[in-house]
């Protein structure tokens, strides 16, 4: 019998989120709500961005691209973004230039709020991510905080974007709908 989505990247066991917060800095907004961090526990090798986009899909966070994350700092005002780690391996700066550093590996899960400054600092050849979306902000934009206007007009696109009713990895009344209300 085949393994689901959720067997293949976190075996037997319920998920549960470690939460990160970061403050604003004052170039890079963060949020008020915490980054939740799945940390995978994969049967088998290979990619796994196929259950990777299967486990988004379920739980209503439609995936949208594979591929890395930037070398510089930025940020997301418009869109909540979940970054699915299908392969490999790499260490992101979180929070902005004065966050933390953080290791993921294959099968690890991150939701990003709105606003939370994100940077690859290393990664192995073969890393790849899955990444995905709430279904209204499929449209998302790239944001690097050179001035104070940008930043204010950030927090007050970052102030619009709606709360998830479901959690990318354990779906309605689970993971965001719970911790960031």
């Amino acid at each position: 019998m085949a393994l689901k989505p959720i067997e293949q990247l976190f075996g037997a066991r319920r998920p549960v989120a470690e939460r990160l917060y970061f403050d604003d800095d004052g170039r890079t907004p963060n949020s008020r709500y915490p980054v939740l961090v799945y940390r995978g526990e994969p049967s088998g090798q290979g990619s796994l961005a196929e259950p990777l986009e299967a486990l988004f899909a379920a739980n209503a966070w439609p995936p949208q691209w594979r591929g890395g994350v930037f070398d510089f700092h930025h940020y997301h005002s418009v869109s909540h973004e979940t970054l699915g780690v299908a392969r490999g391996h790499a260490v992101l700066m979180l929070g902005g230039e004065d966050g933390s550093r953080l290791r993921v590996t294959r099968a690890d899960v991150l939701v990003l709020p709105a606003g939370t400054g994100h940077c690859r600092m290393q990664a192995s050849t073969d890393f790849e991510l899955v990444g995905a979306y709430q279904p209204d902000q499929q449209r998302w934009d790239i944001c690097r905080s050179d001035s104070a206007a940008d930043h204010d007009a950030a927090i007050a696109r970052i102030a619009r974007a709606s709360t998830p009713d479901h959690d990318p990895v354990n779906g309605r009344n689970a993971g965001v709908p719970v911790l960031w209300r």
